[in-house]
């Protein structure tokens, strides 16, 4: 296209004459155009698709660790050091937690609701002869309100269970399916660890929590799990309901204080750690943040890939079109306007790149949801930061190209063959 001429001797590009000479130029070769687009698009679509998981599991996981209960404290055997887990106390020392412990809580006063647990797992037989090897847990009437589970059908552990050291057991809906299919379990009877259970109840399914899994578990008294099943009176661990969310630094320094003057021991090094809710989100959250850096640093190796596409494109038309630039600047086209031309050229394949790319991506972690894969989450920032990407690969990439076009000689440019 003959550029606009306004007044003898001078060149003026308008926006509108830029835009167009950018359409023709792009136009000229559209396989070649095409081709390079694809490169922003996978860039682009891959960071906003991985982005998107990432933030998706995050709140999977959020949402998994806070349906374990209200306001939870969790109080364990074993102290728990940095870096290293959960390691024995120490010599002289009580390494696990016992009955008399929860006493000692129940006498913090901000405290909702307590629930002993003591876990094994046991091979489970049902009357048919299916089996399976899942977790039971030993428990108290407390660790409904405290975990916020919900019995589907029957009842589940009393106060009359703990006293009788009542052999009953109820199932988690997974344990169920597994032992009895689609029939009714309530009122049949399965062997625990070669002993038999009656059946009174069925939990309402709730999900896996990653590293825990209630409805793939089952549940006994506490009393019979203690004296007939594992044969000792220790805790697993003791799960605390406090009162009000902003309570619970409170009432797990005073836990620390109360369990501490019980078991005797140094408060640096106790035999105890108590956990809450949000130091598991923390640590869970670094992770799942670190795993989401990751990904999209690994697509975004695929922008750069596609940056260097766009260079390499610019700088093949550079060379076609070197006759052209001559020409330009015979007629009286400063630097800045081809250096302003070609960078245009390059902006508007990243920018066009940027959203299919967007599209792309978006549909991506729809299909993820959709399919039941992960629920993933899209988050306008992550669509800026493509956004943002794509314009300064545009500008990174495409600046060498229109300055090593802007510099060419127009005597030489014009014998150029």
């Amino acid at each position: 296209m003959t550029p606009k001429v306004i007044n003898v001797g001078s060149y003026i590009m308008t926006t509108i004459d830029i835009l167009e000479e950018t359409y023709l130029a792009l136009s000229a070769n559209k396989t070649r155009s095409m081709l390079t687009i694809l490169g922003i698009v996978i860039g682009i679509s891959s960071v906003i698709a991985m982005v998107s998981i990432g933030q998706g599991a995050s709140a999977t996981i959020q949402s998994s660790i806070e349906g374990l209960g209200s306001n939870l404290l969790t109080v364990m055997p074993g102290f728990l050091q940095p870096g290293r887990g959960f390691v024995s106390a120490g010599r002289g020392s009580a390494q696990t937690l016992k009955n008399e412990d929860v006493d000692v809580l129940k006498q913090i006063a901000d405290v909702s609701h307590i629930s002993p647990e003591l876990q094994r797992r046991f091979q489970i037989v049902s009357p048919a002869g299916t089996n399976t090897n899942s977790t039971v847990i030993g428990v108290t009437p407390e660790y409904i309100p405290v975990r916020n589970i919900v019995a589907a059908n029957g009842s589940f552990i009393t106060e009359n269970h703990l006293r009788a050291i009542g052999r009953v057991a109820v199932l988690g809906p997974t344990v169920a399916e597994d032992l009895f299919g689609d029939s009714d379990p309530i009122g049949k009877t399965v062997r625990i660890n070669k002993m038999n259970f009656n059946v009174i109840g069925v939990l309402q399914a709730k999900g896996s929590a990653g590293f825990f899994n209630p409805d793939d578990t089952v549940f006994v008294p506490l009393t019979t799990m203690q004296k007939i099943l594992a044969g000792d009176d220790f805790l697993s661990a003791i799960a605390i309901s406090v009162a009000a969310k902003d309570l619970m630094p409170q009432v797990q320094e005073e836990a620390t204080a109360l369990l501490i003057q019980k078991h005797r021991v140094d408060p640096q090094s106790p035999d105890f750690s108590i956990i809450s809710q949000a130091d598991i989100l923390g640590t869970l959250t670094q992770v799942t943040d670190t795993f989401t850096i990751f990904l999209a640093s690994i697509a975004g190796i695929s922008l750069v890939v596609g940056g260097i596409g766009i260079m390499n494109m610019m700088l093949t038309t550079v060379t076609e079109r070197t006759r052209e630039i001559g020409l330009r600047k015979a007629i009286g086209a400063k630097k800045r306007d081809i250096n302003i031309q070609f960078l245009t050229e390059a902006i508007i394949l990243t920018f066009v790149g940027g959203v299919i790319g967007v599209a792309l991506g978006w549909s991506i972690s729809f299909a993820v949801t959709y399919f039941g894969i992960l629920k993933t989450s899209v988050s306008f920032s992550s669509i800026l930061l493509a956004f943002g990407v794509s314009a300064a690969i545009g500008i990174i990439f495409g600046y060498y190209p229109a300055r090593r076009a802007a510099g060419l000689n127009p005597i030489d440019a014009l014998r150029y063959e």
